[in-house]
């Protein structure tokens, strides 16, 4: 079992990235898009970010326009974590 939270580990905690570099609008979100490319926990925060009904910023590289539109495609998941990361996942990862 392992303690750490997988914001711990998000590509977007990082670096020189400002904490709200996240929490734009229009073009710019390309960009915070970008950071979570190749981010090792981007599907945990996708799923949190769903779970939770995140109504702002980028998480798991997607814009809360796209995570909307998925939620309303998709009202039957119960569990965006067991979906995206598995329902063996370990906790926080």
């Amino acid at each position: 079992m392992q303690d750490t939270h997988w914001t711990a580990l998000a590509a977007c905690g990082k670096g020189k990235l400002a904490p709200d570099a996240l929490f734009v609008e229009g073009a710019a979100q390309r960009e915070a898009r970008a950071v979570c490319t190749s981010c090792p926990v981007r599907l945990a925060c996708l799923a949190d970010a769903l779970d939770n009904r995140m109504d702002f910023g980028v998480w798991g590289g997607m814009t809360e326009r796209e995570r909307r539109a998925l939620l309303r495609r998709r009202p039957e998941v119960r569990s965006w974590r067991t979906e995206l990361v598995g329902s063996d996942a370990v906790e926080g990862v």
